[in-house]
């Protein structure tokens, strides 16, 4: 990998930015002054930038407790999305799934389409856990319903898991993510829902993380992904 791409990756600064810093003697490759920014490294070689260490992360692995207002794509022309809330310079991180515009939630972002595509793939069930809100009674046959296959025209959504909180609010546990599933499936029981929010995929959750606020995951969490995917850690 070239020197400045290296750099630029690990949010030292954009090319144009990383380019200078090289020029300027700021750079060494084990501990000699680099000034050229289109040397290539090799897996031994070590990155310094003003005598400090500099390690290459492949994959970066964010979880963001989304707020209503912004859509999940990497860019849009006219409205707001999730990655202007992510304090990241890389250009190849992209959302693990969707939320709806007016959903909130846990949202994860990475640049790891391997696990991804796994957690995302109905073969593995990864579970994600919605609190809903409705506009009207919900129906004291719903528990039953959602505990049988729904068919809708596009798929058919596996049994999925109700807890009834009152007649207003309940958690659904669904282990897909299609389209809408959720609001797709209360009008099913009669009902509309007012508000959504995601509050665990799989075994993550937002404790701690306000609207908008983001956190890496940790090792043992990205780990324990890898397990429920099927993958073996890279």
């Amino acid at each position: 990998m070239r020197l400045d791409k290296y750099l630029s990756d690990m949010r030292i600064g954009t090319r144009k930015e990383v380019k200078e810093i090289i020029r300027k003697g700021r750079v060494k490759i084990n501990d000699s002054i680099v000034k050229k920014s289109d040397i290539h490294l090799s897996e031994s070689d070590i990155v310094m930038v003003d005598d400090r260490v500099i390690e290459y992360l492949e994959y970066e692995y964010y979880l963001l407790n989304k707020p209503a207002g912004y859509i999940t794509a990497t860019d849009d022309n006219f409205q707001k999305t999730i990655m202007e809330l992510i304090d990241s310079k890389r250009k190849d991180l992209f959302p693990l799934g969707r939320l709806d515009k007016d959903t909130e939630g846990v949202l994860l972002i990475s640049n790891d389409g391997v696990l991804g595509h796994h957690l995302l793939s109905p073969k593995y069930h990864v579970d994600k856990k919605y609190y809903v809100e409705t506009d009207k009674p919900i129906t004291p046959e719903a528990e039953e319903i959602f505990s049988k296959p729904m068919e809708f025209d596009d798929f058919v959504a596996s049994p999925a898991r109700f807890e009834r909180i009152d007649d207003y609010h309940a958690y659904l546990t669904i282990s897909e993510g299609k389209f809408h599933q959720v609001k797709r499936m209360f009008e099913r029981i009669g009902t509309r829902v007012i508000y959504l929010n995601r509050v665990e995929f799989a075994f993550l959750n937002t404790d701690g993380l306000s609207k908008g606020e983001y956190r890496h995951l940790t090792k043992e969490e990205i780990k324990e992904l890898y397990k429920l995917a099927n993958l073996n850690m890279k």
